[in-house]
């Protein structure tokens, strides 16, 4: 058994084909929200559409279709899916808005001094649209590969 077995792991090939489509979307969509095509926003977390929600809805289908939509393996997948999305959608999203507002507050003059200027990332969570979008896109990829393997 040879550790360069991992390339012809087709599921991994469609985990990453899911997550860097999403990504470059993101470089396109910004053309909606900024009005130029932003090749950062392929490297940023966050936006639309989610790759993590993309990527884990992916891994659960392509199981899913594989194990059979009854298996363990499938329940695992879709749990990690579900805590995946929840934490892009929920948590990651409330710590980017609390993010928007610590900014605020550090662009206060005596704080701003003290800070040497520094900003938070603000941009790391995801709507819910987003996440729909992506595991949208995840389970589209998921078909995809699960004809082609």
């Amino acid at each position: 058994m040879s550790a360069w077995q991992i390339f012809d792991n087709r599921i991994i090939w469609a985990l990453l084909a899911s997550g860097l489509s999403t990504q470059l979307m993101k470089a396109f969509a910004s053309v909606i929200s900024e009005r130029r095509l932003n090749w950062r926003r392929t490297l940023e977390p966050g936006g639309m559409p989610s790759s993590h929600a993309a990527s884990s809805a992916t891994l659960a289908a392509l199981v899913g279709l594989r194990a059979g939509f009854d298996s363990l393996l499938f329940a695992v997948c879709l749990y990690i899916a579900f805590v995946v999305m929840y934490d892009a959608a929920g948590v990651r999203r409330a710590v980017g808005r609390q993010a928007v507002l610590l900014n605020k507050i550090a662009d206060s003059r005596a704080i701003k001094k003290r800070t040497g200027g520094e900003h938070l990332m603000e941009l790391l969570g995801h709507t819910p649209v987003e996440v729909i979008a992506g595991a949208a896109i995840g389970v589209g990829w998921a078909l995809l590969f699960h004809h082609l393997i």
